[in-house]
């Protein structure tokens, strides 16, 4: 390999950049712009949950307990009814996704140490929600019921035991349990795979579709010089989107980074080589610029968001899912992530997953390098 032509190819491609502005801010841009995007849209916190009460007792006890919800950072009561039928409204039109009832009684019962039950209805449209929401309600009512307790007891002049179990949770790495620190890292990778992948898979197929590449396949470049010629501008580029979505997370998400930017660098650079290739393959075995990203988006974004532990945890799919997750690179790149991002931990932790990158970045530059052929297909 003839590093003097390599420079040449990458001097020329650079240049080429130039002359397309506008292709470059959107190489630039479109990376800020999607974890804008996502990182804003995108979010797995449950809090304030629209709720409204029908408050049938409309006693201090059935106030207390309602006061409860509304101090809880978990419900948001918008709204007082005064007949059953208005909650069936309220869920129907989407104003609420959560409607409590507390029937008349229910502080004669609470006062005399009776099963006072409230009934809770839900908006089941949205599972997930739905399900967290039950949790939090139970929560509060459990702790509700605990103070009650505690109150009867006092007024019997009784002394109230310490519970027999009591658990000191500890969370570790994301103490306060925010979505946008699991998401901005994972987010992050998913993202870098699909503009960087797009990006060269456009390279070859338009140098095809304008007739430039003849002029290459004159010169004396050899495929595996043309694909590292090629590789290099858009892998300068790709660092310098990776550094600007990196400190957005940091800067404006406020995501904590714990561990080396050494190593950062080093994994960004070996997971960038194999992302780049993979688009340069894509560019190659296809006819048309078009041809070429809609591959691009298909064997690239689907699995990389749907499949890398993004979003969805890997443990919880079908095994041959699981399987299939093997050979996605973002799931590895996501672990990292996640790993220098959260947990602080170094290569000496994560250099399995650093391993399967680099075998993949070079078995797809290799695949690249013998699928591209000097002449025009």
């Amino acid at each position: 390999m003839s590093l003097r032509r390599v420079k040449a190819l990458a001097r020329k491609e650079f240049i080429q950049m130039t002359r397309d502005p506008l292709s470059l801010i959107g190489a630039l841009f479109i990376p800020l712009m999607m974890i804008f995007l996502f990182g804003y849209a995108l979010s797995l916190d449950v809090d304030r949950i629209p709720t409204v009460v029908l408050d049938l007792d409309r006693t201090p006890a059935s106030r207390d307990l309602i006061h409860r919800l509304a101090d809880s950072r978990y419900f948001r009561v918008s709204q007082y009814l005064d007949a059953p039928s208005e909650i069936d409204a309220a869920l129907d039109s989407g104003r609420a996704l959560m409607g409590l009832v507390i029937d008349s009684g229910f502080a004669a019962r609470v006062k005399a140490g009776r099963s006072a039950p409230i009934q809770a209805i839900f908006d089941g449209s949205d599972s997930n929600t739905a399900s967290i929401a039950i949790g939090y309600l139970k929560a509060v009512a459990a702790e509700y019921d605990i103070d009650l307790q505690g109150a009867r007891l006092r007024r019997a002049g009784m002394k109230i035991a310490d519970m027999p179990i009591e658990a000191r949770i500890r969370v570790w790495f994301n103490p306060e349990l925010k979505s946008k620190n699991f998401i901005i890292p994972g987010l992050t990778a998913v993202v870098m795979m699909v503009v960087s992948s797009l990006m060269t898979a456009l390279s070859i197929s338009k140098e095809k579709e304008t007739g430039t590449l003849e002029q290459l396949v004159s010169t004396p470049l050899t495929s595996g010089e043309l694909m590292v010629g090629k590789l290099i501008p858009y892998l300068c580029v790709g660092l310098i989107d990776m550094a600007m979505v990196v400190c957005a997370g940091i800067v404006i998400f406020g995501v904590p980074f714990r561990g080396s930017y050494l190593e950062l660098l080093i994994t960004a650079l070996i997971f960038q080589i194999g992302t780049l290739s993979w688009g340069l393959l894509l560019s190659v075995v296809s006819k048309s610029q078009t041809q070429a990203s809609q591959l691009a988006m298909i064997t690239v974004f689907l699995p990389s968001f749907l499949l890398s532990g993004f979003i969805y945890p890997i443990e919880n799919m079908p095994w041959v899912l699981q399987a299939i997750t093997l050979i996605v690179p973002a799931r590895y790149f996501v672990e990292i992530l996640k790993g220098l991002f959260l947990r602080g931990v170094g290569l000496d932790y994560l250099w399995p997953q650093t391993l399967a990158l680099l075998l993949y970045a070079l078995l797809v530059l290799n695949l690249a390098r013998k699928r591209f052929s000097k002449r025009i297909i």
